[in-house]
């Protein structure tokens, strides 16, 4: 269903060639079948792909000029905008305040993407990319309840590097899909997500706020930023445990005889359990994730229990990554812990279904 805007950039006869459908664009068109109503009726999920500043403020306030505004007031499925305009217009007071009263209402209002804009313009608000938004829309799809709808919710992402001069640092082997697919998931239950990535490569996904740090200072100073208003923190991120004392500004060159030199580490402070001592009356609710092995003074789950009670968090995600398992792999089994003694055991699936998993127990205390 074009608007009739829309038609000044692509006509009629070209949409009903592209697609094989006819297309409709006003309420008086094809009377007799009432479109407006069997269309909202029948459809399993309505998508607005682009969504201009125009449509989100009529459906916001309910009104109903074309076609599609009309249908958007019938439909009794999940609803889904993919927002483009220019920064200006999506960070104008009037919009934010309309993205916000669809997000309140079940609406998922995905967030733009960041890049090229016409002219020489670049900044938020491009039209995410079109292999992105099938992928949220097929998360809808899978038919989660929109639990999330209304609430702020931030997941931390990758793995944190601590350079040592201008080419190495250290680092770890978190890839960031399951920060990612939290934050998919999330989307697809309807909620506003901020996702802090650390040095992650993978594709952004669709609707998420997406910032990006390097070392774990920044991604310790994101996360407080934006947990300021957040219902849940997920804090998927693998941050470096040291840093050098010093970084050298040429690179380290080997000695003429052959000794190595010495690196001096200073613990890096403990994300996970400031933001849990930051919290305030607000409360959200907080997962941490442990990356475990066991050895020969306790089991891996003695370790994360012994983990949880340090954190202080509500929820740990324990991973068992003996022999290489979980990181950069498509698939994840876990045990969920909560700090009221509950233990779930996660078998062996897709990191979007283990993160559906997680998200069900964070609804269950989000009040």
């Amino acid at each position: 269903m074009p608007t009739e805007s829309s038609l000044n950039f692509v006509g009629t006869a070209t949409w009903e060639a592209l697609s094989g459908k006819p297309v409709q664009v006003g309420v008086f068109d094809n009377v007799d079948q009432v479109a407006h109503v069997r269309i909202g009726q029948s459809a399993d999920l309505v998508l607005v792909a682009p969504a201009t500043a125009n449509v989100l403020a009529k459906a916001a306030h309910g009104l109903a000029d074309d076609l599609l505004t009309n249908t958007l007031l019938t439909a009794r499925c999940p609803v889904m905008f993919a927002p483009a305009m220019h920064t200006e217009m999506w960070e104008n007071h009037a919009t934010q305040a309309n993205v916000e009263t669809l997000r309140s209402r079940g609406c998922i209002v995905l967030e733009p993407a960041v890049g090229r804009l016409t002219g020489v313009d670049t900044g938020k608000g491009r039209l995410p990319a079109p292999a992105e938004i099938y992928a949220a829309a097929i998360n809808v799809l899978e038919g989660r309840e929109r639990d999330l709808a209304g609430r702020h919710v931030v997941v931390s992402a990758g793995g944190t590097r601590e350079y040592l001069d201008p080419v190495r640092y250290l680092g770890n082997r978190s890839s960031g899909r399951q920060g990612f697919a939290l934050a998919e998931a999330a989307v697809a239950r309807g909620a506003r997500v901020t996702v802090v990535a650390a040095n992650v490569s993978l594709a952004r996904p669709a609707g998420v706020d997406v910032v990006d740090v390097v070392s774990t200072e920044k991604l310790r100073q994101q996360m407080h930023l934006a947990a300021v208003d957040a219902d849940a923190v997920v804090m998927a991120a693998a941050p470096a445990d040291f840093r050098p004392t010093e970084f050298v500004d040429a690179k380290i060159k080997k000695t003429a005889d052959g000794v190595a030199p010495q690196i001096h580490l200073v613990e890096n402070p403990d994300i996970l359990v400031e933001l849990v001592a930051a919290r305030t009356s607000r409360s959200p609710v907080i997962v941490g994730f442990a990356a475990e092995t066991g050895d020969a003074h306790a089991t891996v789950i003695e370790h994360a229990r012994a983990k949880l009670a340090r954190k202080g968090c509500d929820l740990l995600v324990v991973n068992d990554v003996s022999a290489g398992k979980v990181f950069g792999r498509e698939d994840n089994e876990a045990v969920l812990l909560g700090a009221d003694g509950t233990l779930e055991q996660f078998p062996l699936g897709s990191k979007s279904a283990l993160s559906h998993l997680i998200w069900d127990a964070v609804v269950q205390r989000l009040d």
